[in-house]
């Protein structure tokens, strides 16, 4: 299942991938989120054999993936992004993956090698003007290089102590291996079991963009479900390639996501260490002038939460009536 939104050209490549891999046996669904291009006309022409559903406004990640969820009773469901490229058997690893798995096995994801080669940037230095650039974990900045290296994007998602979510492995080595279990899945490159998301419900529509993997993941593991990592079910990841880490839009959703998935699921330390860092972060960067585009979009993704304090707490509430696993003995960490 791809969501495409006005990205026609990265859905076709990533959809022919998987329709020209004979080991994938699978109906390929594409979504499309409210395009105001010519999207539709160029995806129902260029994928035949494919199933091509419209949405009529964008409702961001999460409504056209649950779209598609909706529209199959498929067993297995892959999520795959429409800026990757699978590997040939990326569909089959994740499904024989899931096969093999026990039965509280939620989801399995694969391994997101980034595309291209990348070269650290020597320390102390930074990226010039319009230089294409990504920072590792550690702060470091990578930018891309013919003589470079490959790198990885991501063999899971896990949250730290703050509640940022991020990409377990981001810019390790390609080939590094990685454990089994891990905390969540990318919905980028990932197959979903029918019977866990019938048990937890669908992706979020409310966070729009951003983070809705990993309140799924969430709700998975305070259910008692597991997330598993392939290391066989391969794709290269343009990272990015579909909205850009620097745009309005990747700022504020990301800031508020953190903030309000936290609030739903994370324990009170991790709630008070997200708000103040976003504080801090919006304050910093109003303060030094460099960036108050983005230390305002940041300050106003606090604003918005807080403005809609009691829904999200009546949302933390029903979570832990829900739940069969205490909030504590869950290691997004992990």
């Amino acid at each position: 299942m791809i969501v495409n939104w006005e990205r026609a050209d990265l859905t076709v490549r990533a959809a022919r991938a998987v329709l020209d891999d004979p080991s994938a046996g699978a109906e390929v669904v594409v979504v499309d989120n409210g395009s105001g291009d010519d999207s539709v006309v160029v995806l129902r022409a260029a994928l035949p054999d494919a199933t091509v559903l419209t949405r009529e406004r964008n409702g961001g990640f999460a409504a056209g993936a649950n779209t598609g969820i909706r529209h199959t009773d498929a067993e297995v469901v892959v999520l795959l992004n429409n800026d990757a490229e699978p590997a040939p058997g990326f569909v089959g690893a994740l499904r024989d993956h899931l096969a093999r798995a026990a039965p509280e096995t939620a989801a399995v994801t694969g391994r997101i090698v980034l595309a291209g080669r990348w070269t650290r940037l020597p320390a102390g230095t930074g990226p010039t003007a319009g230089q294409r650039v990504l920072r590792d974990h550690d702060g470091r900045w990578w930018t891309p290089s013919d003589d470079g290296d490959v790198r990885l994007n991501s063999t899971g998602v896990r949250v730290d102590r703050d509640g940022n979510g991020m990409d377990r492995d981001w810019f390790a080595p390609g080939d590094q291996a990685a454990e089994v279990d891990v905390f969540g899945f990318s919905g980028g490159a990932c197959a979903l079991r029918r019977a866990a998301l019938d048990d937890v419900g669908l992706l979020d529509e409310s966070l729009f963009m951003y983070y809705e993997d990993t309140e799924l993941a969430w709700r998975m593991r305070r259910r008692g479900w597991r997330v598993e990592h392939a290391v066989d079910a391969a794709v290269e990841h343009d990272h990015s390639a579909s909205s850009g880490v620097r745009s309005d839009l990747f700022v504020f959703r990301n800031a508020r996501n953190r903030l309000v998935v936290a609030l739903w699921h994370a324990p009170w330390s991790t709630v008070a260490r997200a708000a103040a860092r976003t504080l801090v972060r919006g304050l910093r960067g109003l303060a030094s002038g460099r960036d108050r585009r983005e230390a305002r979009l940041v300050l106003a993704a606090l604003a918005d939460v807080a403005a809609h304090l009691p829904r999200h707490l009546a949302r933390r509430f029903a979570e832990d009536r829900r739940a069969s696993v205490p909030r504590r003995a869950v290691d997004p960490g992990a």
